[in-house]
């Protein structure tokens, strides 16, 4: 077994807010505990440690409400990091990772502007796969800038279910403008468990997305039902291949993971989801 997620990075949940709700997740209404944000954060990344993930701590931007998701600062492999392009209230965090990850040693690839990229949090390697988001966070450029970076790599672009009005119509977020989803990033809908094997919510996706990820013969699969995936945040886990750090609210995937001999951790998480982020989105995979 190739031991995945060896070393990540994250930063801290001191600015973390949800005064502008860029994703469907987001309720300016219901108030965070600050507080426990910051417990919650310091139990995941002790989680992480206790898995034998090698953790580095950098300063989020200031007054930034998002900084506390590093996992959308970027997606690296092999040394080269390919910088996101985020919705207009994460934009200051662009630059800061940019330095962090450039003093950090890595090559850093920009996009132009006009290509979203939402990092580590739309794009999921697994194995030689780089499975892919489409619309809601990634751009069609974005997607074929990572294929330029990595041509031994084959990407998987993929497609999840849209967020509807009333009239069943794509809802368009106010914020950033971009239309909405619930499963907005892939990595709310689809996880990495070691190289050959993920977890993944089949409603989740479209018709065309369900039918891609089924024909890949070589990856095996788990199948989490999609109330799992929504109210427990089940997919949005971390695993090395032999330890997994995921949700205490999915117990059908957890039950799973242990009948195939995996360890599980699970955290408690209640204000860091209400930035439409979990145990996932808070680190960004170095090696």
């Amino acid at each position: 077994m190739t031991k995945i997620n060896k070393k990540v990075l994250v930063s801290s949940a001191k600015c973390f807010a949800d005064d502008a709700a860029i994703n469907s997740h987001m309720d300016s209404s219901i108030a965070i505990d600050q507080q426990k944000a910051v417990q919650e954060h310091g139990e995941i990344t002790k989680a992480f440690r206790a898995a034998g993930i090698e953790v580095t701590h950098v300063d989020e931007p200031s007054n930034c409400q998002d900084g506390v998701y590093t996992a959308n600062w970027a997606l690296i492999r092999n040394g080269t990091a390919v910088m996101s392009r985020l919705p207009n209230a994460r934009k200051s965090e662009e630059a800061h990772a940019k330095q962090i990850l450039e003093d950090l040693g890595y090559e850093t690839i920009v996009l132009a502007e006009n290509s979203p990229f939402s990092g580590q949090g739309d794009a999921l390697f697994c194995g030689d796969y780089l499975f892919v988001g489409t619309t809601y966070r990634t751009s069609p450029a974005a997607q074929d800038a990572l294929e330029k970076t990595w041509p031994d790599v084959k990407v998987v672009r993929l497609q999840t279910i849209p967020e509807l009005d009333a009239e069943g119509m794509p809802v368009i977020n106010q914020y950033s403008g971009w239309p909405d989803s619930f499963f907005y990033d892939l990595d709310l809908a689809l996880a990495v468990i070691d190289e050959s094997l993920i977890a993944w919510c089949p409603d989740a996706f479209d018709t065309e997305s369900q039918e891609k990820i089924r024909s890949i013969n070589d990856v095996e699969k788990i199948e989490v039902s999609l109330e799992e995936a929504k109210e427990g945040f089940a997919c949005n886990l971390v695993s090395t291949g032999e330890y997994v750090i995921m949700s205490d609210r999915a117990p059908g995937l957890r039950t799973e993971l242990l009948r195939r001999g995996l360890q599980v951790i699970t955290p408690s998480c209640t204000e860091l989801v209400k930035g439409g982020g979990f145990i996932r989105c808070i680190s960004l995979t170095l090696e």
